[in-house]
């Protein structure tokens, strides 16, 4: 299995053009990068205008409702996000946790409808008591709540015994990625040491530089 390299731009950046520029200097940047699946999750208002320019690279919502169609203002379905191409999303992101009061159970709603169709959800956690057992197709994310945004990564023996952890506590085997402070002097060694399958990659994913030189890195391994 490649391993997973997501690219959370968050509410960045300030403008389409903006977007258009960091988008296509990553995708002209990976053409020779054959061992990594990348995978960009952008501002939903973007997506459609950055999808013809996609590459090899696959598109990834922020976010997603749990209901298909409604009365639920300023939402995005899963078949929204299906039909623009979309093969990925993160559901359970910290900040949407802290800022918007995510549930655990609104949370668990979102994978169940974006499973449904056929979209493969990114589950972020923070605690084994927001993993659920039975996860088919569910990839999930390790971000402790101290290195989001922080500039604080968690350390390599830490970040290995939560991944054994979760992988001790799943039912089946899925992808475990790593997220928080990850940049391009970590990244390998949460790969390497840590033994994840991939990273989430939240600022260093706004500068293309930095972002490839992450690619390339794990690329090289």
């Amino acid at each position: 299995m490649k391993p997973f390299i997501v690219a959370n731009w968050k509410c960045n950046p300030a403008s389409l053009k903006g977007a258009k520029l960091l988008f296509d200097s990553v995708a002209r940047g990976i053409k020779n990068v054959r061992k990594v699946e990348v995978v960009i999750c952008p501002p939903f208002i973007y997506l459609s205008n950055i999808q013809h320019l996609k590459s090899n690279i696959q598109l990834g919502g922020q976010d997603c409702f749990w209901e298909e169609k409604g009365a639920y203002t300023g939402e995005i379905s899963p078949s929204m996000l299906k039909d623009l191409g979309v093969e990925y999303v993160i559901i359970g992101h910290s900040e949407r946790r802290k800022y918007l009061k995510e549930t655990d159970e609104m949370v668990n709603k979102k994978i169940e409808a974006a499973l449904k169709q056929g979209l493969k959800p990114i589950l972020c956690i923070d605690k084994i008591s927001q993993l659920k057992k039975d996860l088919e197709g569910v990839i999930i994310a390790y971000e402790p709540l101290f290195a989001i945004g922080t500039g604080k990564p968690c350390s390599i023996g830490k970040a290995k015994k939560m991944r054994i952890l979760i992988k001790k506590n799943l039912k089946r085997g899925a992808p475990i990625l790593y997220g928080g402070s990850v940049n391009s002097q970590n990244a390998q060694d949460y790969i390497k040491k840590a033994g994840f399958q991939g990273l989430l990659v939240g600022s260093a994913s706004l500068n293309s530089k930095e972002f490839l030189s992450i690619v390339k890195g794990i690329d090289s391994l």
